[in-house]
């Protein structure tokens, strides 16, 4: 284990937690993964693609910047999105800043009206982010900034692009000098928080996400099983996409197991690079009914099976 970084006594090093929060698709996994310069979030075209609070880390100057990106913020019909709601609003109550990002092309509708209003009764600093600015007129975006500030009052305003990186050294510069003085959590050059095993089942499932986005329904999951450290220095992992119907198995396989071995294949390129060792990866598919009233599911996923 890394052992914990030691600033010079006279330095005054701030430290924190921001909250990432926002409705499904705001950009919140890609803004993450820009301001920490590595990726540490899956992102795909499908709504909810985050599930559980994932922690990206950026070391910006003499301040620690502990960035929790979030579920995205709906209105929940299953019990799984009941817990994916819950999780982002205690990773918010749990942060020291709250950061609510708004895709500006989509406005201040449907999910993010409901937000605003919750945002309102949030007591910890504020900060609104307008992402997408490359694709919304500046009139438009000045009245989307009024317009959320009336109604929940943010310390802070940005407009940024995640997709360029636009805006966001400005919105890195304002939360290192805003943050509270303290000593940094984890090491200069730690990105993440999340255990290997996880990070590799959110590869995994990130390709499964691309390749079938239209065809797989929401209820399915990648759970990494095994994990072997090779003599030779490659790693062999095993790991299972659980899906409810044999239907939906016969998607994820493909004609005559042509989808998952361009998923084994996309997946196994990207933890090796992350990994920096050759990879032998494996992936079996399991019908199990109903996997979203399992708890164990839930814990394997880091979030609370809700009663």
């Amino acid at each position: 284990m890394s052992e914990q970084p030691t600033p010079p006594p006279e330095v005054k090093t701030h430290s924190g937690f921001v909250a990432l929060i926002g409705a499904p698709n705001a950009g919140k996994s890609t803004l993450l993964n820009r301001l920490v310069g590595a990726k540490v979030s899956i992102v795909t075209h499908k709504v909810q693609t985050t599930r559980a609070l994932v922690r990206g880390i950026v070391t910006h100057g003499q301040a620690q910047i502990v960035f929790i990106d979030t579920p995205g913020i709906f209105r929940p019909k299953r019990r799984l999105d009941t817990a994916m709601v819950a999780t982002a609003w205690g990773g918010a109550k749990d942060a020291d800043e709250v950061m609510l990002l708004v895709d500006a092309e989509r406005g201040l509708k449907g999910e993010v009206e409901d937000i605003l209003d919750a945002m309102a009764e949030v007591r910890q600093r504020k900060i609104l982010v307008l992402n997408k600015i490359d694709r919304v007129r500046p009139e438009t975006l000045l009245g989307l900034a009024e317009e959320a500030n009336r109604r929940a009052h943010f310390n802070a305003t940005f407009m940024v692009s995640a997709a360029t990186g636009s805006g966001c050294q400005h919105l890195l510069d304002h939360l290192a000098q805003s943050l509270p003085r303290g000593p940094w959590y984890y090491p200069e050059d730690q990105i993440s928080d999340l255990p290997m095993r996880q990070l590799a089942a959110e590869v995994t499932r990130e390709k499964l996400y691309l390749r079938l986005h239209q065809e797989l329904p929401y209820s399915s999951h990648v759970e990494t099983e095994k994990w072997e450290e090779k003599k030779d220095g490659s790693v062999r992992i095993e790991q299972v996409i659980y899906v409810e119907r044999d239907s939906q198995k016969k998607i994820v396989l493909g004609a005559k197991g042509e989808t998952i071995r361009a998923i084994g294949s996309a997946a196994r390129k990207e933890i090796g690079e992350m990994l920096d060792q050759k990879v032998h990866l494996f992936l079996f598919v399991k019908v199990r009914e109903n996997w979203g009233d399992d708890p164990e599911r839930y814990r394997e996923m880091g979030l609370e099976f809700p009663r």
